[in-house]
């Protein structure tokens, strides 16, 4: 029961088409910021700062602070389940 506790934020956060473009795209990527992230995916920056922020709650992504820039990044290595959601995008 522990892991389903586990899996089941992920889910759901994976549960939305802009936060699967957003891991799509960080995929091709080392670290993107909010704005190339929102220029990429065609998304304000206020709304891609909100899912960001829903994806590394769960774990799904790594977040670093630079100086004023907030950096997204898969983590690394990769979980189980996001290798598994990359063989199906």
């Amino acid at each position: 029961m522990k892991n389903v506790r586990l899996v089941e934020p992920q889910l759901k956060a994976l549960a939305n088409k802009r936060r699967l473009a957003i891991l799509k795209f960080l995929q091709s990527k080392d670290k993107a910021s909010v704005g190339t992230i929102a220029e990429e995916i065609k998304l304000s920056f206020k709304a891609t700062s909100s899912h960001l922020l829903i994806l590394s709650a769960c774990d799904l992504l790594g977040r670093e602070q630079t100086s004023t820039t907030v950096l997204y990044s898969l983590p690394r290595p990769l979980s189980p389940l996001l290798k598994t959601v990359f063989t199906i995008l």
